[in-house]
């Protein structure tokens, strides 16, 4: 998809998140997921069409991010990547003068939040998703970033 089709898929989606009122929204591509969040709701409608996987057995582990071979070979055993779920600018603090939300050898929990991503003038918090600690961020401060990208490595408790 080249950049200008990209920019009008974008001020559709904002005009339609406008037009209906919504805070959030979360597009997979790849599995093909949407979640629409209402501003001032409860109710958060969750829509998955056509997913390319069946869903994980009960028990099961849950499935590994996405990365390459090349990136996997790098990890230490026990590490995971944080992924970019979005196309956007990566900032580290809420402003510029802010300190860092997440630094290296922090603790952290699932709902940690590491970073934002910027699109389309939404700041979008990205958590860690695991427990343990970080031992790299990926990602330049204020640079942009693609779909898939990652941002940080956490040893995993």
């Amino acid at each position: 998809m080249d950049v200008e089709k990209i920019r009008q898929l974008l001020d559709e989606l904002a005009s339609f998140m406008k037009k209906n009122d919504l805070s959030e929204l979360e597009i997979d591509i790849d599995e093909t997921n949407v979640k629409l969040k209402k501003t001032g709701s409860q109710v958060q409608p969750q829509i998955a069409a056509y997913p390319t996987a069946p869903p994980p057995a009960p028990g099961a582990p849950p499935p590994a991010a996405h990365t390459s071979g090349a990136e996997e070979a790098d990890d230490p055993p026990g590490a995971v990547r944080v992924m970019s779920p979005m196309v956007g600018t990566f900032y580290r603090s809420a402003k510029p003068d802010a300190d860092h939300f997440a630094h290296i050898d922090d603790e952290v929990e699932e709902d940690t939040v590491l970073c934002i991503i910027e699109a389309m003038k939404v700041m979008n918090e990205i958590k860690a998703e695991h427990k343990g600690r970080i031992v790299e961020v990926l990602a330049e401060n204020g640079e942009p970033i693609e779909y898939g990208q990652p941002l940080f490595r956490i040893a995993v408790e």
